[in-house]
């Protein structure tokens, strides 16, 4: 059996390291990505939608056609790419406000027509290049540049469920999941599992990626990773949903 590479061997050369900030998870959730385009052999029919954001520093990670997107558009973007071209493995990667904020409704029209893409957000219940502000799946309490005295979650105290209200969709065919880069293996085969639903189905494929961000949480490493095993892990179940 051949190691595992260090890198997948999709990545650039140029790409290495990467462009976040220390402990940021959007490093292992690439990475992991890499390798599920490797393993599936899909690097040259794919193409790469990136958001506005932490996201769009992915644009020259990958050997692969990659589209630079508004914020907030990446979703409809790509699934007018699959509609040109059905052959293509189109894959959208945002974060939460472009896929939660400002993208919500692009991204559940997707979810409900069907459009066979795959949408991999990913959750570290901030905004994180613009400076941590508030956002749609910020706790109850927490604490942001916008919400210094914590969020009031307008009362509820609950944030925003992505694949729980995608999944209440009802597509047959459409497959939504949530994965946490504190378990990458899990995250490579669940984002093959959506690739895999998107090619073989033709259907529409959801990944929430919950992940950390340490510059805007204000924590090292170590309080990081607690944080995000101790209360995010909790608050949003990882798992395969439909």
């Amino acid at each position: 059996m051949n190691p595992i590479p260090i890198f997948p061997k999709c990545y650039k050369e140029s790409s290495k390291p990467h462009k976040y900030c220390g402990g940021c998870g959007h490093g292992i959730a690439l990475k992991e990505l890499g390798y599920a385009i490797d393993e599936l052999g899909i690097a040259k029919k794919t193409v790469i939608g990136l958001d506005i954001g932490c996201s769009l520093l992915a644009w020259d990670f990958f050997d692969v056609n990659s589209v630079q997107t508004h914020h907030g558009r990446t979703v409809p973007v790509m699934s007018g790419f699959k509609l040109i071209d059905s052959k293509r493995v189109c894959i959208a990667y945002v974060g939460d406000g472009g896929g939660y904020a400002i993208g919500l409704q692009s991204l559940i029209t997707a979810a409900q027509r069907n459009d066979a893409i795959t949408v991999i957000l990913v959750n570290n219940t901030i905004y994180g290049m613009t400076g941590g502000q508030t956002a749609p799946t910020t706790f109850s309490n927490e604490k942001t540049t916008t919400s210094p005295n914590g969020r009031k979650c307008w009362e509820t105290g609950q944030p925003f469920m992505g694949p729980e209200i995608i999944k209440s969709l009802n597509n047959l065919n459409s497959f939504v999941a949530r994965a946490s880069v504190k378990d990458p293996i899990q995250l490579r085969q669940i984002i093959k599992q959506a690739i895999n639903n998107q090619i073989n189905k033709d259907s529409f494929s959801f990944v929430e990626v919950l992940s950390t961000c340490p510059t805007n949480w204000h924590m090292n490493a170590k309080e990081s990773l607690n944080r995000l095993n101790n209360q995010i892990a909790k608050q949003f179940p990882v798992g395969v949903f439909k």
